[in-house]
């Protein structure tokens, strides 16, 4: 009984800290407009903040590395660009059908890849991403390496005028927190707990009765959803959709933002994000030499400190608590 009161103060801790953390991270992205920070760079933050979340759910907590991730972040940019500028749509209602689209393309994927494990699910993933450039590369909508420009941010149901930056902003900072507390609940939900038993020992949880294919599914359409979401909600800030968003190495670079901050975590991928866009912005002026220095960041991260910043933090608590 003892041992059981134990774990269960252990978990209302850990409980406790993720509330605390949530609100102290929400309050102060609340406030970085006007400590400083210059939106547009915050509101970056926060699109792959939330891409690196999405990933981290299919990642850290379902054991399934994906190299093609950037097609839903992508995907959702280019019809909700292609919806708000050409149809016409409310921006509620351009993200919201590229964040369909994503979806729909993750149930496709994911029933083609979700059968493999490993370097042959990896490469599935990075095969039909590839397919996925060339083919927005070719199609007249997306006006090929030109990308959809000056996409119209509208107002926000006819009422919030989103071409003021604070407007925006709030909008930006809703929807990620948003996310984030969904992304928060799945995981400590019974299908998260499924999850991470299948991410520890696959047959035995199918020994257990569990259809280990229908939620590496469930998990895979969720992380592409909430990635398209993150792409759809990229387009409209910016009001631009590339093909930089759906090239194999944005898939690369959410990895390493996973990894850095710490897999597995819950904000690790957000501390991960702001992290490396914090060094492409300051370090622009270096050109290329931004790639070499966030790889050699990858290999400091992989040789010296495997659980990410986050995930080493924690660790170095526990241990301090002990």
């Amino acid at each position: 009984m003892a041992a059981i009161a134990e774990v269960a103060a252990v978990r209302a801790a850990r409980r406790n800290g993720i509330v605390t953390g949530t609100v102290v991270m929400t309050v102060l992205l609340a406030i970085a407009p006007f400590i400083g920070l210059y939106p547009v760079f915050v509101m970056k933050g926060l699109c792959f903040a939330l891409f690196a979340c999405a990933f981290n759910l299919l990642l850290g907590f379902g054991g399934l590395l994906s190299f093609g991730h950037s097609m839903f972040l992508g995907t959702a940019g280019y019809i909700t660009a292609f919806t708000a500028k050409e149809v016409g749509l409310d921006p509620a209602l351009a993200i919201l059908a590229g964040t369909a689209a994503s979806a729909a393309l993750g149930v496709i994927v994911g029933g083609l890849a979700i059968r493999r494990q490993g370097i042959y699910f990896a490469m599935i993933t990075l095969a039909i991403a590839q397919m996925m450039y060339f083919f927005y590369l070719q199609m007249p909508f997306t006006h090929g390496e030109d990308g959809i420009q000056a996409v119209p941010r509208g107002r926000l149901f006819g009422v919030i005028d989103l071409t003021h930056p604070l407007a925006m902003y709030y909008t930006v900072l809703v929807i990620f927190v948003a996310a984030f507390v969904l992304i928060y609940r799945v995981i400590h939900s019974p299908f998260g707990q499924v999850l991470k038993a299948i991410r520890e020992n696959e047959p035995r949880a199918i020994s257990l009765g569990y259809d280990a294919d229908r939620y590496k599914l469930l998990a895979f359409v969720l992380s592409a959803t909430l990635s398209g979401l993150a792409g759809a909600v990229k387009a409209i800030v910016f009001q631009l959709a590339a093909l930089t968003d759906v090239h194999w190495t944005m898939s690369g670079e959410v990895v390493l933002m996973t990894l850095l901050g710490g897999m597995g975590t819950i904000f690790g991928p957000v501390v991960g994000a702001f992290v490396i866009v914090t060094l492409e912005n300051y370090l622009a002026s270096l050109g290329e030499w931004v790639t070499v220095i966030t790889g050699a960041i990858f290999v400091l991260c992989v040789l010296a400190f495997r659980r990410g910043i986050v995930g080493e933090i924690a660790a170095w608590w526990s241990a301090h608590r002990r």
